[in-house]
């Protein structure tokens, strides 16, 4: 609960910030110092200390697991401002605007990994996704920032069409919002499975799970670089734990209802994603499309429903986000986002590719990251669910991702070339690229730490 009130409030202070502050120095400053502030409230979420005592009972439940994702998003999303906050001021002139959008998000974030009722799952969704309709046009100049603004509102807009109609029809057929109803398996109403469907297809849509996942590469290519990182980590992982967390309550008792569809999602988005980029060319692009393929992972945690899942989707989120995070503060300063711009890179800054290293393994699913067990957990815990021919494709598509995600290590390795020469990168932003790449590493070789305050 303190991280949500804390990050509404933040929002609020932000909005009110560029009154007081000139300097974009020090609009960024407070936006850390809040955000440091949210983190604390997190923590003491986690040690079950609320600020405030507000009745949420039947609609919000602020478990250990919805705490620590929480923790999780909060934490990628300082790394995040670290990172790329300075970057924001290139896109236009309403900086502090920016972070307001941003905390709103968070607030939305903390209601999707919480809810205990359909409408508030509905509100956070909401909550969650305007800001970003705002953030995608926000270069206004430019008209890829306005085309990919309009496309992510429609297609926005048609999944939530989708998803209230679902909640009308589950509301039928329970006579209530809650998620914790209980069906008998051999008498399941028809108003719950059309419901059940239309959520599913509308959640698919947020997280750009195949085949509804068409609007993905063009809203991230056509977004402001620095405002693609973000929606497309912390953002992403938010959407997974929501639905998640649907389906584990409301839905479980009536598994073999869907487990099909959600396999052919899986592997659907498994395939889509990883075939398309190895055929792209920007590095951007490259990385639109191996959100989906890293989408096809997650979703497999929804497909499982067991410990393993949930632990996995804690250290995927964590992983996927750090290491996208990171990729990306570097592509940002990049005057040519191609793979061609990357050629000869680790010569003019080899700290920031030795970190660029880590990530993209990472992302890969090399042993000795992150990556690497995020994604053992996910198939682990596919396999203990039944089906280990859904395992072993995902590993087939994952050794798929390990070409393209390679071709940028050539470029910055093995291929001759002066890229990064003119970048003038600061002290500060790579000792922070190596901190994210050590607890990359760190996560890969003791999960542990992460996945321990799950239970402790």
């Amino acid at each position: 609960m303190n991280a949500l009130i804390l990050s509404a409030l933040s929002g609020i202070v932000m909005m009110f910030s560029g009154f007081v502050f000139k300097r974009e120095t020090a609009i960024r400053n407070l936006a850390v110092f809040l955000l440091l502030l949210t983190i604390g409230g997190s923590v003491l979420d986690l040690r079950n200390v609320s600020l405030v005592d507000i009745n949420v009972a039947g609609m919000l439940q602020f478990d250990r697991f919805a705490t620590l994702f929480t923790l999780v998003a909060l934490g990628c999303t300082l790394a995040y401002f670290l990172l790329s906050g300075r970057d924001m001021a290139r896109v236009g002139r309403n900086y502090n605007d920016y972070f307001v959008l941003i905390f709103f998000v968070l607030s939305g974030v903390a209601m999707t990994a919480a809810f205990q009722s359909l409408l508030i799952l509905f509100l956070g969704i909401e909550v969650l996704s305007i800001p970003l309709y705002i953030l995608a046009g926000s270069e206004k100049s430019n008209l890829k920032s306005n085309e990919a603004a309009l496309k992510y509102f429609l297609m926005g807009s048609f999944s939530t069409g989708l998803m209230l109609m679902g909640i009308a029809l589950i509301y039928g057929a329970t006579g209530s919002f809650a998620t914790t109803f209980v069906v008998a398996p051999d008498k399941v109403p028809v108003l719950l499975v059309a419901g059940m469907m239309l959520m599913l297809f509308a959640l698919s849509f947020k997280v750009s799970a195949a085949p509804f996942h068409f609007w993905t590469p063009d809203v991230y290519d056509g977004s402001p670089t620095v405002f693609t990182s973000f929606m497309a980590t912390v953002v992403k992982a938010a959407g997974f734990i929501a639905f998640m967390r649907l389906f584990m309550n409301a839905f479980n008792s009536i598994a073999p209802q869907w487990k099909l569809l959600v396999a052919i999602i899986v592997a659907a988005t498994l395939f889509i994603g990883n075939i398309t980029a190895v055929f792209q060319q920007s590095v951007k692009r490259m990385l639109a499309y191996s959100s989906i393929a890293q989408a096809g992972f997650m979703m497999m945690a929804v497909y499982a429903l067991n410990s393993d899942a949930q632990e996995g989707l804690i250290l995927y989120g964590a992983a996927y986000s750090l290491a996208t995070i990171g990729i990306f503060a570097v592509l940002i300063r990049m005057q040519d986002q191609s793979f061609e711009g990357f050629n000869g890179f680790a010569r003019q800054q080899p700290l920031v590719a030795g970190a660029l290293v880590i990530f993209v393994l990472s992302l890969a699913g090399i042993p000795l990251t992150a990556g690497f067990l995020s994604k053992f957990y996910m198939l682990r815990a596919t396999i203990a669910s039944g089906s280990l021919a859904l395992a072993l494709f995902a590993v087939l598509m994952a050794a798929i991702s390990v070409y393209y995600y390679f071709r940028l290590l050539q470029a910055m390795y093995f291929r001759e070339g002066n890229a990064g020469a003119t970048l003038q990168l600061s002290g500060g932003f790579k000792a922070t690229l190596v901190a994210l790449a050590a607890v990359t590493i760190l996560l890969g070789l003791f999960p542990s730490l992460l996945t321990n305050w799950l239970y402790f």
